[in-house]
């Protein structure tokens, strides 16, 4: 089965991080960018995170342009055992846009029902080899809901997941003239690379000034 075009958007400091050792991260980047990511929403089909990004930002992933959308992206978050909160800001909005969680068949059936319970569509699919949801088969159902762009929004695991079976297309990175140094937390978390040969490259496409900010984009070499 084919599997939606994935977009990776890092919004980080000049050394790759999005947050501070304390937590802190709004706002590394500077409003133009902010704009310019929710320009990204309102042009995907689907915009994903990971379960810890959820708790930790409680974000509402809706697109706010102007003017409004004609559509909200379906929010999507992977959550192998539904840990989440049913009363955050993802559920604050069911009546703009469908919100998808996707854990795995190990996953408790009472958090399952209470998330259904506030309004939350929820999918299991296959685990990963080593735990955690098999993240080919998590885009292979959003395929099968008509579901063809996804932009990815975090966090450091869920990204480093995605590279790791190479299932990103497209990085959109946007840096702002800072650093956090190494106690910050990384955009993306470990990959296991012990040698450069075996490091995913890519190929920059595209380099844009967003204010004070710089706008990389890259594709798969």
């Amino acid at each position: 089965m084919s599997r939606p075009h994935v977009t990776l958007k890092l919004a980080t400091s000049l050394d790759g991080r999005i947050a501070t050792a304390s937590g802190e991260s709004r706002w590394i980047t500077s409003e133009a960018a902010r704009a310019e990511v929710h320009r990204m929403r309102a042009q995907a089909d689907a915009v994903m995170i990971g379960a810890g990004t959820a708790r930790t930002d409680d974000p509402s992933l809706l697109a706010r342009t102007e003017p409004p959308p004609a559509r909200q992206p379906t929010r999507v978050v992977i959550s192998a055992g539904l840990d989440l909160s049913p009363t955050g800001r993802l559920f604050a909005d069911l009546d703009r846009a469908p919100l998808l969680i996707i854990g795995t068949g190990a996953a408790d059936r009472a958090r399952m029902a209470s998330l259904e319970a506030a309004g939350a569509l929820v999918q299991l699919v296959d685990a990963a080899v080593g735990g955690g949801v098999s993240l080919t088969a998590a885009l292979q159902l959003l395929a099968s809901a008509g579901l063809a762009r996804v932009l990815v929004e975090g966090g450091g695991q869920l990204a480093a997941s995605l590279i790791n079976a190479n299932l990103v297309d497209r990085l959109e990175w946007i840096r702002a003239p800072l650093v956090l140094g190494a106690e910050g937390k990384p955009a993306i978390g470990l990959l296991g690379v012990e040698r450069l040969e075996d490091a995913p490259r890519w190929r920059r496409v595209a380099l844009r000034e967003l204010g004070p900010d710089l706008w990389e984009s890259y594709e798969r070499a």
